[in-house]
């Protein structure tokens, strides 16, 4: 019978994991879609990575509200369209994160006066 509990328990706890991972492959429910951000912020972001990519949870909070100004001069907005408020605090996916990053390097984007990165396509 002490046999039956064991194995009936440790069926019971590789379920456990095996819906945490499934879970965790889902999209977060909560997390960012897209995120609008400058270059001031997306260097901080990157200057911070290593920290962000240390959380353990799947779910990362990035607070990017100690970024403060540097003394650049915004580029003016165009007259057709006032550009859209920069995030400076949003929740991703762990999965989401590098791409963020990948996102953020690549040559030629172009952040300012803000960008708007899609997180929806990051897979």
């Amino acid at each position: 019978m002490m046999l039956f509990w064991r194995a009936a328990a440790t069926g019971l706890v590789t379920a456990g994991l095996l819906l945490d991972q499934a879970l965790a492959d889902e999209s977060c429910g909560l997390c960012a879609k897209q995120i609008v951000t400058n270059s001031e912020l997306a260097g901080c972001f990157l200057d911070q990575y290593d920290q962000f990519a240390k959380t353990s949870s799947e779910a990362i909070v990035v607070d990017l509200s100690n970024c403060g100004s540097r003394g650049v001069v915004e580029a003016l907005p165009s007259p057709n369209k006032a550009p859209a408020e920069p995030d400076v605090q949003f929740l991703i996916s762990r999965l989401q994160l590098d791409c963020l990053k990948e996102k953020l390097e690549a040559p030629g984007i172009v952040l300012d006066p803000s960008a708007t990165i899609d997180l929806g396509s990051c897979r």
